[in-house]
């Protein structure tokens, strides 16, 4: 059965994430359904954006917002308890939700983000310990996706407990439209099969290259130490250099971009192989000075000023929200366990980010935050774009 069916002109102000939710399964017995699902979105997200971390701080929230609440939806017989919370969260569909919210970031963006940077975190307290009524469970991993550009998160997967990020990419990759995007991802997605899933859905890719690819990392590791050594005389290449300087360390990355890779193509046969892309990088931090060298495969044949530039923007998904998760919504912190309430429970969370960056105005995401929970016009204005 389907979880939310809603005239949105019939129950007062317009709340547009949840036009998106419409066909989104509720498994409870519908004789038995006392709380509304789109009743419970609405309300997890008002409280997460206004500050709530937990489903304790949901219901709170609930019990002192009744009121506010019914300017958008019913609520006819109140709000769950945090009990409730995390059943209808532990039992709500996590692929089903984030597919939901795959759609609606669609609808925010657009058109296709220009660089998505793909990444992984580990939500650190949602494991729980060998000996308790549902035996022991590692803490979820959640692989994301990232506008750098716009800041916004795309989507996100949960790796299953029995594997790792190499089968959880590709699921994300098929839940998105990225024809014409750019995606950056670390050396664990540096894989045959991730690099044909790009290439297959029209975008391009810039895939870190480490020693997980044993014969091909030794083979474009030596071949790199052989040109720097003559200069790069035998390739035809692109360079570009750049300096930043913040809080004392002055950072030089020199970009190297060797676009001849015929060879390297007839040996072993990666997909869409467009060039090497080569960052030495030195960080001097008084009379520290640190010098690494990290190479990657790109479908791109663009020079070394812009793939520099698409290099660097794949931070973007450490700074911008991994980051942010834990310092603004304190993930690292949160206790929710059971089933898939981590995995829905972060999502909302991700919800509440995007709203939150589309905010007007300068002021911090903690800071708006805060203001949500200050000011209920505000909060209002944030879940009606």
């Amino acid at each position: 059965m389907s979880g939310i069916d809603f005239d949105v002109g019939a129950l007062g102000e317009a709340v547009v994430f949840l036009e998106h939710f419409r066909d989104l399964p509720d498994v409870r017995q519908s004789s038995k359904v006392i709380y509304p699902l789109d009743e419970v979105l609405l309300l997890s997200l008002l409280a997460v954006l206004a500050g709530a971390e937990t489903f304790v701080d949901i219901a709170r929230f609930g019990d002192r917002k009744q009121a506010f609440l019914r300017r958008f939806r019913p609520f006819l017989e109140g709000t769950p308890s945090h009990d409730h919370l995390g059943d209808i969260f532990a039992t709500l569909d996590a692929g089903q939700f984030q597919r939901c919210f795959v759609a609606w970031v669609s609808s925010l963006t657009g058109a296709s983000a220009e660089v998505i940077a793909i990444d992984g975190k580990t939500v650190r307290r949602s494991g729980q310990k060998a000996g308790g009524k549902s035996g022991g469970r590692a803490a979820i991993h959640m692989v994301s996706a990232f506008a750098a550009r716009q800041r916004l998160v795309l989507g996100a997967v949960k790796v299953d407990e029995k594997s790792n990020e190499i089968t959880a990419i590709p699921k994300l990759l098929a839940m998105m439209a990225i024809e014409g995007a750019i995606v950056t991802i670390d050396a664990m997605g540096c894989q045959r099969t991730i690099a044909q899933t790009i290439l297959d859905k029209k975008a391009d890719y810039v895939l870190a290259l480490k020693g997980n690819q044993g014969a091909l990392h030794s083979d474009v590791a030596l071949f790199v130490a052989e040109q720097k050594a003559r200069g790069f005389h035998d390739s035809r290449i692109t360079r570009n250099t750049t300096v930043d300087g913040d809080h004392g360390r002055i950072e030089t990355r020199a970009t190297t971009v060797i676009h001849d890779v015929a060879w390297l193509q007839k040996r072993h046969e990666w997909p869409g192989l467009g060039a090497l892309v080569i960052i030495d990088s030195t960080r001097e931090t008084g009379s520290k000075i640190e010098q690494e060298t990290r190479l990657y495969l790109t479908s791109l044949m663009l020079p070394a000023d812009q793939l520099g530039a698409i290099v660097r923007s794949h931070w973007a998904i450490e700074n911008s929200l991994h980051w942010v998760m834990d310092m603004v919504f304190r993930d690292d912190e949160c206790r929710v366990r059971t089933q898939h309430a981590p995995a829905n429970f972060t999502t909302i969370k991700h919800l509440a980010l995007n709203l939150l960056r589309r905010a007007p105005g300068k002021d911090s995401l903690r800071l708006r935050r805060k203001v949500a929970a200050w000011d209920d016009q505000f909060l209002a204005d944030v879940i009606s774009r």
